[in-house]
């Protein structure tokens, strides 16, 4: 039997928001006694990802702060903990979430909870066997995506199948060595693209090293 999970709350600054969560107290929390995870594939070592704020997903929130994102549907591919999610869910955006994990949905429902917040529509989905019911949208966003040669594949057609003509993607990516492969398979789908090096990252404990990736199609 595992251990009960340890569980911290904090609160994060994006911008001039706060954001309130309840994430896992560190890397190496586990709980899977039903199996759940490992029957989806998820290892005891890739388990607690999920439950964490890692430097991407802050850069992606902390972008997102500039986005025109108003009056657009917004999907967030690997939400994790979700922190661009509840952000834009504070300012009222149109946001869907999504994530392949069985705990994701939980936390999300707790963290808006805590932010007092609307509850954000979520479905967990499998790149791989996407039976998803989630349509289009004009925006798709997500952080730290690519951890193996295999994903590339995977997320480039989720993210064609899920984008409406004309639609904006925006990745966060730490440096895995993997953007250019990426962004080969985007071009294929039509959408042209430019890496940038984001800027103003004092909200981190370290250098941000990776770089945000945008996709753009127009019709």
């Amino acid at each position: 039997m595992t251990t009960p999970l340890r569980i911290r709350y904090h609160t994060i600054e994006v911008g001039n928001n706060d954001i309130h969560l309840c994430t896992l107290r560190d890397k190496q929390q586990f709980s899977d006694d039903d199996d759940t995870a490992k029957d989806l594939g998820i290892s005891s070592a890739l388990w607690p990802i999920f439950g964490v704020v890692w430097p991407s997903s802050m850069v992606l929130a902390n972008h997102m702060l500039e986005y025109q994102t108003q009056g657009k549907r917004i999907l967030e591919i690997g939400c994790g903990i979700g922190l661009s999610s509840l952000l834009l869910n504070q300012r009222a955006d149109d946001i869907t979430a999504t994530d392949y994990h069985p705990e994701v949905e939980g936390f999300l429902l707790r963290n808006t909870q805590l932010n007092n917040d609307k509850s954000i529509n979520f479905e967990r989905v499998d790149w791989a066997d996407d039976n998803s019911d989630l349509g289009q949208f004009d925006l798709i966003i997500g952080s730290d995506l690519l951890y193996e040669d295999e994903h590339i594949a995977l997320l480039a057609y989720f993210i064609q199948t899920h984008a409406n003509r004309q639609c904006e993607i925006v990745i966060v990516d730490p440096g895995r060595g993997r953007k250019n492969k990426l962004t080969t398979k985007m071009d294929e789908y039509g959408f042209s693209h430019n890496h940038i090096k984001p800027t103003h990252t004092d909200y981190l404990e370290q250098q941000f090293k990776g770089h945000i990736l945008r996709f753009t199609r127009e019709v």
